[in-house]
């Protein structure tokens, strides 16, 4: 009897999550708006949903961790998004963090 497809999508899901973060704060140290962050970490091969990025992109100014500007230079105005300073220092702290676990799970999974 194997794993239930619904059951390993699930836990791949929750695996996901947390890397959205990191991803969109080192992202976004090149300013940028929603649709091209979304175009960007979809080539990065970190799938979101615009339903899911949108409201990251909004918690996360809130949380002083991006900030934001309109351009209206264009016909259309459009939010860019830029990485603040405190989204620069959780950057390195999550990157850390990452890399460490990494190590961890990388020996626990290694063949001995």
């Amino acid at each position: 009897m194997g794993i239930d497809d619904s059951v390993t999508a699930g836990h791949l899901q929750e695996l996901r999550r947390g890397t959205v973060v990191l991803a969109a704060l080192a992202a976004l140290r090149t300013p940028g708006y929603g649709y091209a962050l979304l175009e960007s970490l979809t080539t990065a091969g970190i799938h979101v949903d615009a339903n899911t990025l949108y409201p990251l992109l909004r918690r996360l100014e809130k949380q002083g961790l991006l900030t934001s500007e309109w351009n209206t230079d264009e016909p259309r105005p459009r939010k860019f998004y830029r990485t603040s300073p405190d989204g620069e220092q959780l950057v390195a702290t999550l990157t850390a963090e990452w890399h460490r676990l990494d190590d961890s799970l990388r020996n626990l999974t290694e063949e001995i």
